[in-house]
């Protein structure tokens, strides 16, 4: 493939050629997860947003940016990101990607997925305007969050529709999901997120939350430490965050291109 293609530009070329082929390009021009992504380690905000200079200097890659609205009775600086932060991160030589999440059990508003298709259809269209509004490119994926223990049934009932909602929006390859291990398997499984360019992997955000301990295998990103209970997260500048390894070298993040 030839250098700095897009993600969009490889979708592309994706569709246009066999299966097979796509692989050898992707292995090609991503020298496979251990090699590219080993070590890097991303934040994602629970609290009070941290500089990217303290990012930066607390040893992190990178952060995860929320393109979703702040919900009533939260007071949050993170929610929605803004242009001058993202670009901010980018100056900074750290890596953005974008994830959605408006509804959490009981506070007040029902988590989001619970809204089906149709609250699909809606959340996408937020997240797809706030995440162009701070800059992010048309080839990033978004993920979006289920952030709590849901089981095969919910996931096949209402939780499924939602995505096909977003999908309906962004497209498959666009979409991503934050979950634990078995909706991270259930979502790739059932083709509603879409593949990153690293072979093997799909935009799957794994938190440990709930994942009694098992991994999935084919997600970008592993979500290893969780503020919450007795975890108050690592400090960084004047608050705390959660931690999220990089798992793949395309991990969803905004500014990659392909080399040679």
């Amino acid at each position: 493939m030839p250098p700095n293609r897009s993600r969009r530009e490889f979708f592309t070329y994706a569709l246009a050629v066999p299966f097979s082929v796509v692989l050898g390009a992707v292995a090609s021009t991503v020298s496979g997860p251990e090699a590219s992504a080993n070590g890097l380690r991303l934040v994602d905000f629970a609290h009070r947003l941290a500089s990217p200079d303290q990012i930066r200097s607390a040893g992190f890659d990178g952060a995860l940016v929320y393109v979703s609205e702040l919900r009533p009775g939260a007071d949050f600086d993170f929610k929605p990101v803004t242009r001058e932060y993202a670009d901010g991160l980018r100056s900074a030589g750290l890596h953005v990607v974008s994830c959605y999440q408006y509804g959490k059990p009981g506070w007040p508003t029902p988590s989001d997925y619970t809204r089906g298709y149709d609250g699909g259809v809606a959340d996408a269209q937020t997240a797809l305007r706030l995440h162009a509004a701070a800059g992010g490119p048309e080839s990033a994926p978004i993920f979006f969050s289920i952030d709590e223990d849901i089981d095969v049934d919910t996931w096949n009932g209402v939780a499924i529709q939602w995505l096909r909602g977003i999908n309906s929006v962004l497209g498959v390859g666009r979409t991503g999901v934050y979950g634990h291990a078995r909706v991270c398997a259930w979502a790739i499984d059932d083709g509603v997120v879409g593949p990153s360019t690293a072979a093997g992997h799909w935009w799957a955000w794994q938190t440990k939350a709930w994942s009694d301990g098992k991994r999935e295998p084919r997600a970008v990103l592993y979500q290893a430490v969780v503020i919450g209970g007795s975890e108050p997260g690592v400090p960084v500048g004047d608050t705390r965050v959660d931690v999220d390894e990089v798992l793949a070298p395309d991990f969803g993040q905004w500014d990659l291109h392909f080399t040679t």
